[in-house]
């Protein structure tokens, strides 16, 4: 087997596991606290809190770990330390965060706070470190694409197995055992062995290009200019907080608007089939979409096709399920789409700061890509917590206990707001960013010359240097 075909579908293997874990903790941990421990309103107010004052801090920090994974020089390389240390940190701490303890409000309240740091944390090391991994293996456009695109499948297959299973595996698992407060336990102990035995293997199979090399050091008090000079980088980064801020309010929605506005929680598993085949065939033909269009006008056809799926998201009435099942199609296989040009515009943009500032940074360009998908689950959990408790729903039984503007709040919530914020996602796109494919190859081409440049007068003067001695 060639090193880049383990290079293409070894890196997506990673993501299997760890982006199911992921899934569980940002979609279900709020639902968890509410519904399954049936936490005290006062305690749930106050972890919503704590999950996005975490969030947001964890964020801001992401960029600084990017430092010290550039910085890093290990005979395993830069990335793998923060991989595997990452990843069997987060997943002991992931356990214990699906732990029911019997313990007062106070202490409750206390013991989150110090293992969901430590959890944030842990994951951001690992994830820092695997994503940013992913320019070091090849300069090839089609190529990144097409490693970017399996992963984005093999992480959807992880979020789509959490979305669907977690309703059906939870309940069966807490009859079995008597306790439905322990079932998500077990569920979140499985994942995380899925997610260590995958990390494993995919940092046996991947292999970094060593003709793109290492270059410089950089310092903690440059970080600030290697991002915000960076104006692709910062395109990319707005764009992408706004869209993400969105589709994740929608989405963590989803268990909630099945249960207290549709009236039937079964129905959440036919919305998580939808979400999770839609994002599979999404990703799945995004090679072939890519072949026959430029990336400018596959964001555009696919932001529209997900404004649209809002809309009639909006108006799908009780029991309208055909509704239901077309407007998560339009959503969710778009919303792949839009995804992966993404990360490849943000993959793109470490050339694009290696050729403007002559050095090169992987780990600090990709660092904003956790940074904005953990800024984009902070603002959602906010707003879901917030609407959870406002709309009534934290106190209703069932949907025959939501009144009218608490179901107007939530729909509101779930899908005037968001469409509101792709859209601008696509105006601050349209508006700033240039960073096209003939730019990129005029850059990669350029920096190459450098390179043969630079190999060509080292030797010359090494020479001189030892002549002169």
């Amino acid at each position: 087997m060639s090193q880049t075909i383990r290079n293409r579908y070894g890196f997506g293997i990673g993501t299997l596991g760890r982006d199911a874990a992921y899934t569980l903790l940002s979609m279900f941990l709020l639902f968890y606290l509410s519904d399954v421990l049936e936490v005290s309103t006062p305690v749930f107010a106050a972890v919503t809190v704590i999950i996005v004052v975490v969030r947001v801090i964890d964020a801001v920090v992401d960029p600084f770990i990017g430092v010290l994974v550039d910085n890093t020089r290990t005979r395993f390389g830069r990335f793998r330390p923060w991989i595997v240390g990452g990843v069997f940190a987060s997943a002991a701490l992931m356990v214990a965060l699906f732990t029911p303890w019997q313990i007062g409000d106070a202490a409750f309240i206390a013991v989150f706070t110090v293992v969901y740091i430590a959890w944030s944390a842990s994951f951001a090391a690992n994830d820092i470190g695997y994503w940013s991994m992913l320019p070091s293996l090849t300069q090839d456009q089609r190529e990144r694409e097409k490693i970017g695109s399996f992963a984005r499948i093999c992480a959807s297959i992880g979020v789509f197995s959490v979305v669907v299973g977690i309703v059906p595996i939870s309940t069966a698992i807490g009859e079995a055992i008597g306790d439905v407060r322990w079932s998500f336990f077990w569920v979140a102990l499985g994942i995380v062995v899925i997610m260590v035995v995958l990390q494993l293997v995919m940092v046996a199979l991947v292999r970094e290009d060593p003709a793109i090399g290492v270059h410089g050091h950089t310092r903690f008090r440059e970080l600030l200019s290697v991002i915000f000079r960076n104006d692709q980088l910062l395109t990319v980064a707005a764009a992408f907080l706004l869209f993400m801020t969105a589709f994740s309010v929608t989405t963590g929605f989803g268990i909630y608007y099945c249960t207290y506005i549709y009236g039937d929680e079964n129905l959440y598993s036919v919305f998580a089939a939808v979400l999770g085949v839609s994002q599979l065939t999404g990703l799945a033909l995004y090679p072939v979409f890519a072949a026959r269009a430029s990336r400018r006008t596959l964001f555009t056809v696919a932001l529209a096709v997900v404004v649209g799926g809002y809309v009639l998201f909006l108006f799908t009435p009780p029991g309208g399920l055909i509704m239901l099942v077309i407007a998560g199609v339009a959503v969710f296989a778009a919303q792949s789409v839009i995804q992966i040009q993404l990360l490849m515009f943000i993959a793109d943009t470490v050339e694009y700061g290696e050729h403007k500032f002559g050095r090169r940074n992987d780990s600090v360009t990709l660092s904003v890509q956790p940074f904005v998908y953990k800024l984009s689950s902070a603002l959602a959990n906010g707003v879901i917590g917030w609407i959870v408790i406002a709309s009534g729903m934290k106190d209703a039984a069932s949907a025959t206990d939501m009144t009218d503007g608490g179901i107007l709040l939530v729909k509101l919530a779930m899908f005037v707001v968001p469409g509101v914020l792709i859209a601008a996602s696509y105006l601050v796109y349209r508006r700033f960013f240039v960073l096209d494919e003939g730019r990129y190859r005029a850059i990669v081409e350029e920096l190459r010359a450098r390179r043969k440049a630079a190999d060509a007068v080292a030797p010359s003067d090494a020479t001189g240097e030892h002549a002169g001695a």
